[in-house]
């Protein structure tokens, strides 16, 4: 976000600290879900169980090695865009959020079959990435690109952080789940032997049969994974990309 230049202070940046650090007016409710951005302050904060999905591009620093930046900056707009039209299109998407090349979101699952509908967001994108690498071939692009995708359900805590009085802040996500979703879509397609969709062993173990049954345990790494598309928009590529 836009800097607006008020100066620092340093006497007032100590009293800051110490009221962050010391104050009893900070309030940290359970709640079933996530609440919306605006029911954040700076003295308060929610936790709840949630999911998170992580997709990063794999070896995204060898990229410009093949192209050149225009060409570069083409294939990262189209695939964020794409990733952030598919977390939109979830009704419990609490946050979505782009960092360089990788964009994570975060779900509200109160209730296990949400968390089958966050796995539907993984194998849709990991089925997207099919789709731009073939119109990438179309269009002349010789290097198509891999992704990792994390899938990890668990507490967070939500709060509001910034500097008060400034209009800069942002939602941070403290807890475990968001780091784990990312450090497994780290793992995901990192050799030719490990499939794109990695999920964490609470996450897998939340998931319906069907779908546990489309991923295989990962004993070296604690987790499940597999090669998983959609078959619906496999049945469209079929039509329209071969």
């Amino acid at each position: 976000m836009d800097s607006n230049h008020k100066p620092y202070n340093h006497v007032d940046s100590a009293r800051r600290i110490k009221d962050y650090l010391t104050s009893n007016k900070q309030d940290f409710e359970e709640v079933d879900t996530l609440p919306d951005r605006d029911k954040l302050t700076f003295s308060n904060g929610f936790y709840a169980y949630c999911s998170a999905i992580f997709v990063d591009i794999r070896e995204s620093s060898q990229l410009p090695n093949h192209y050149k930046r225009p060409r570069l900056a083409r294939i990262y707009r189209a695939y964020l865009s794409e990733l952030v039209a598919i977390f939109n299109g979830h009704p419990k998407a609490r946050e979505i959020n782009i960092a360089g090349d990788a964009t994570w979101a975060v779900i509200n699952t109160p209730y296990k079959p949400d968390i089958d509908t966050v796995f539907s967001l993984g194998y849709e994108a990991n089925s997207m990435a099919r789709i731009l690498n073939y119109e990438m071939k179309k269009a002349s692009y010789t290097q198509p690109i891999k992704i990792g995708i994390g899938m990890s359900y668990g507490r967070a805590l939500m709060i509001k952080a910034g500097y008060s009085g400034s209009g800069i802040n942002d939602v941070v996500y403290m807890g475990d789940v968001v780091n784990e979703a990312a450090k497994l879509a780290n793992y995901g397609n990192s050799g030719w032997n490990v499939p794109a969709l990695v999920a964490s062993e609470d996450f897998y173990i939340n998931l319906n049969e069907h779908n546990q049954g489309l991923l295989k345990r990962d004993y070296s790494r604690k987790c499940y994974t597999g090669e998983v598309i959609s078959t619906e928009m496999q049945e469209w590529y079929d039509e329209n990309c071969k």
